[in-house]
């Protein structure tokens, strides 16, 4: 059968860049929104983008959080997918959202009841956490709506509908950039709010990409949003999840709070570096695009493959996808290069003296760290999970990040009091400390399993 023909490299190379093509997109918009931050309240002033800066960190814990939940139901749905089962595609989602949904809500209710006391974690400059405790509270609507975005998406990318998913961010993200305009320059009569714009932009823009959501889900033939998978219960396939999905939750958010003591860190040692991490932060997204659309359009494409039970057609596309990671982690590496000279010019006109000598600095260690980041993150969070192995990532990244990165920046910055860049650049090793455990544990194919079950619902129709 054409299903289970045996894939050549062609078919192979041709269905990557069929589903990378509108990840990336999806990626760049994503990478635009964040610049368009930057970009806009670079008018406002570097307090602006210094408490936008470490107030995101909040976002990208939750992002995180989410990718960890979409991860479990990407994993389960992209082999179902590949094996024909639409139904428990349909369980996977709604237990998804039985986690989702009540994260977001917290988030929520912390960022509009305690922002100040978030923004002390990340600084202790009253400029900053006032600014930045009023960009939170405008954000907690971003966050009740993104739970529920985020798993609907993720069950759309599982079942090859990536084009779908992409124009719906794309109505979202160009909807943000447009409110950020109006509400930081005050067009259209608008008031000037400064950071509260950026965040009450997002927000807007949140619902509208939920309400954008639920006309996908009302027209499609087969995945839905629908409230009534969260109440359908099957324990295997919940058992699956919380095994499959739990390590990949941990895994991701043990990295991305461990990543956020890096800015608490830097936070500490002075606004300039903060100000100039923030334009790292854009710059290093838009590196970093390639590879990672690489790895999840990997991720779904080799779980469709191990679905359909072609367990070495899944081995050798693991490694063509790696060869395809190394040329993306390079390009990487050189767009940074090269948005270089740019960057710093437009930095020029805001940021301090200091502040730019570290911009330069810290731009060029990012220009060979994307390269660790990609094989890195292709490896755990694209090729592992795809054969349901979540559980090496966890326990690796929390061992580097928490025995290894956190520890040696917090000693190097305030123990041993080094120069600002010096502690920037030892954070900025993490990604290859663990590069021979990743790559040995990739050689021995113990990520490889098909995790589907038959019988699911054979108790159903007895």
């Amino acid at each position: 059968m054409e299903k289970t023909r045996r894939l050549g490299n062609d078919s192979f190379y041709g269905q990557i860049f069929r589903l990378v093509l509108p990840i990336i997109i999806q990626n760049l918009l994503s990478a635009a929104v964040s610049s368009a931050d930057v970009v806009m309240l670079n008018y406002v002033g570097q307090s602006a983008i210094s408490a936008v800066s470490l107030a995101a960190q909040y976002a990208s814990v939750l992002f995180m959080v989410f990718y960890g939940l979409g991860t479990g139901v990407t994993i389960l749905s992209a082999q179902y997918y590949g094996k024909g089962d639409m139904r428990a595609i349909h369980v996977v989602e709604g237990i998804a959202l039985r986690f989702s949904i009540p994260i977001s809500a917290a988030f929520a209710a912390a960022a509009l009841g305690m922002p100040e006391t978030m923004m002390r974690l990340f600084t202790n400059d009253g400029e900053l956490i006032a600014i930045g405790a009023s960009y939170l509270r405008y954000m907690s609507v971003a966050y009740l709506c993104w739970g529920v975005i985020e798993v609907y998406l993720a069950t759309l990318r599982s079942v090859n509908r990536v084009t779908v998913s992409t124009v719906l961010n794309i109505l979202a993200f160009s909807l943000n950039i447009l409110l950020n305009a109006v509400w930081i320059f005050g067009l259209f009569g608008a008031p000037k709010l400064g950071a509260m714009g950026v965040a009450l932009a997002t927000s807007l823009s949140r619902l509208v990409e939920l309400g954008a959501c639920v006309v996908v889900s009302l027209l499609s033939r087969d995945v839905h949003l629908n409230l009534r998978y969260l109440f359908i219960r099957n324990r295997p396939l919940f058992s699956d999840f919380v095994r499959l999905s739990l390590p990949a939750l941990g895994n991701d958010i043990s990295w991305s709070v461990a990543f956020s003591m890096y800015s608490v860190i830097l936070g500490h040692l002075g606004t300039d570096v903060v100000a100039a991490n923030s334009f790292v932060i854009v710059v290093r997204n838009f590196g970093t695009i390639l590879c990672f659309g690489m790895a999840s359009a990997g991720g779904i494409l080799l779980g469709n493959i191990i679905g359909e039970n072609r367990l070495e057609e899944a081995r050798e596309g693991a490694g063509k996808l790696m060869k395809l990671t190394v040329i993306t982690g390079a390009i990487g590496g050189l767009i940074i290069l090269a948005a270089m000279p740019l960057v710093m010019a437009y930095a020029g006109e805001s940021l301090s003296e200091q502040a730019m000598r570290y911009l330069r600095n810290m731009l060029l260690i990012n220009t060979y760290y994307v390269m660790g980041a990609a094989v890195n993150t292709t490896l755990i969070a694209g090729v592992f999970r795809a054969g349901g192995d979540s559980r090496f990532g966890f326990i690796c990244d929390t061992i580097d990040m928490w025995g290894y990165a956190v520890p040696l920046g917090f000693i190097a910055a305030f123990v041993l009091k080094l120069p600002v860049m010096w502690v920037y650049f030892l954070l900025c090793t993490d990604e290859f400390v663990k590069w021979p455990w990743v790559i040995r544990h990739y050689r021995s194919g113990k990520w490889l399993n098909n995790i589907t079950r038959e019988g699911l619902f054979a108790e159903e129709t007895e």
